[in-house]
């Protein structure tokens, strides 16, 4: 059959890319947004790597058009493919607490990969091994400032900590309303 990986499970997993794509276009708390919960989610429960990686990255990049492009995108989809690997490596451990694990390992990934990235192109920190702590230093700082509510860093996590435990919740109660969805019966 040629539509064979078009069934109800990825139209359930696609509709859950395409919500959480559209939810980072509403107004939100700075960093408080789906889009690493959607990565995890993808690389979990999309069958074909191919799917796992397109989907949600082509719906991350039709939502920054919306939104705006930067200079630092590579850095920012290097950390959302990332994520849909963390998010491919639990596929047969899904748990609360692997996925809680996942969320924030990719939160402390991506940061890692962003301020990397910002360091390499800022003239403003030496391209020293000194130059990179301090860039990371001052990110800390950045993340730590509380001054509108939560740090960005706190609101990256429980964003993706929250929308984690909507989407993979959400889909474990749809999994056990309809058995045809539960991979595990095939």
């Amino acid at each position: 059959m040629k539509y064979k990986s078009i069934n109800p499970r990825f139209i359930i997993v696609f509709s859950v890319i395409l919500v959480a794509a559209l939810l980072r276009l509403l107004p939100h708390w700075p960093n408080f947004t789906p889009i690493a919960a959607m990565a995890l989610f993808a690389g979990t429960y999309f069958d074909r790597k191919q799917y796992a990686f397109a989907i949600p990255i082509a719906a991350m990049f039709i939502s920054d058009l919306v939104i705006g492009l930067h200079a630092n995108m590579p850095a920012v989809y290097l950390g959302f493919a990332i994520t849909v690997l963390i998010g491919m490596s639990i596929r047969k451990k899904i748990s609360v607490g692997s996925v809680v694990l996942a969320s924030l390992s990719s939160a402390v990934i991506f940061f890692l990969i962003t301020n990397f990235s910002s360091w390499l192109a800022s003239p403003y920190y030496p391209q020293t091994v000194a130059g990179l702590v301090e860039c990371y230093a001052a990110g800390l700082v950045f993340f730590r400032d509380t001054t509108n509510g939560f740090s960005f860093f706190m609101n990256d996590l429980l964003g993706t900590t929250f929308f984690s435990a909507v989407f993979y919740g959400a889909f474990y109660l749809v999994e056990m309303r309809f058995p045809v969805l539960d991979k595990s019966r095939f």
